[in-house]
């Protein structure tokens, strides 16, 4: 592992994607790297156990690049992430997006909230009682579209891939690939979703600070 973090550009690339999710393009135009070498340097990093490659929940085509965080334990790579406020992002601003905005709010004193890109007319009941549950709060009954909430210094995470593909990637913004518990609809899926978010979140909140 440490060898694998030696050279700058993986070290680079770790930093990244230990803020969010990034595209095999996204990670070449970063780094200035022909596809060939990319493909080196990212495996050497899965061979190490620090990243995998996931296909998107949207269209099943795209490829993205997640960090495998358990192998970084106590090696303390800390980019820097500043925001005077945080907005995560769905589609329907149903489950994803506003459970994520109540496990920031219990975490981090750095303003939050939620919206969708196209936004359904209510939280999905699953959402409310997997919050519940928990003890999360919510922010709201209701849902909001994202051009009603995003200002232009907000740190954006988009945690669907619907949503990162349809806003496209941008400086302030960030992208979790998780998948949408509404369409298996089951208590067990909205649990996995609520653990993925708030192991992406507690890894945000250790590097991020307010601007």
């Amino acid at each position: 592992m440490h060898h694998a973090l030696s050279d700058p550009v993986r070290l680079g690339i770790v930093d990244l994607l230990a803020v969010g999710d990034r595209s095999p393009g996204e990670l070449g135009r970063r780094f200035d790297l022909a596809s060939n070498l990319l493909a080196h340097h990212l495996k050497v990093l899965r061979e190490a156990g620090l990243v995998e490659r996931t296909r998107s929940h949207a269209d099943g085509r795209r490829a993205y690049v997640r960090l495998t965080p358990e192998p970084l334990t106590g090696l303390h790579i800390t980019p820097a992430v500043t925001a005077p406020r945080v907005v995560f992002v769905c589609t329907r601003n149903g489950a994803r997006s506003p459970l994520a905005a109540a496990v920031w709010s219990e975490r981090s004193p750095i303003p939050v909230t939620s919206a969708g890109t196209h936004p359904g007319n209510r939280l999905n009941p699953r959402a409310v009682s997997t919050a519940r549950r928990h003890g999360l709060r919510l922010e709201r009954d209701g849902t909001a579209h994202v051009r009603d909430v995003v200002e232009p210094s907000d740190l954006v995470v988009a945690v669907c891939d619907n949503a990162f593909e349809e806003l496209g990637p941008a400086e302030r913004r960030v992208h979790w690939s998780v998948p949408d518990p509404g369409s298996v609809d089951t208590d067990e899926i909205f649990e996995s979703v609520l653990a993925q978010l708030t192991r992406r979140i507690d890894q945000l909140v250790t590097i991020t600070s307010a601007a």
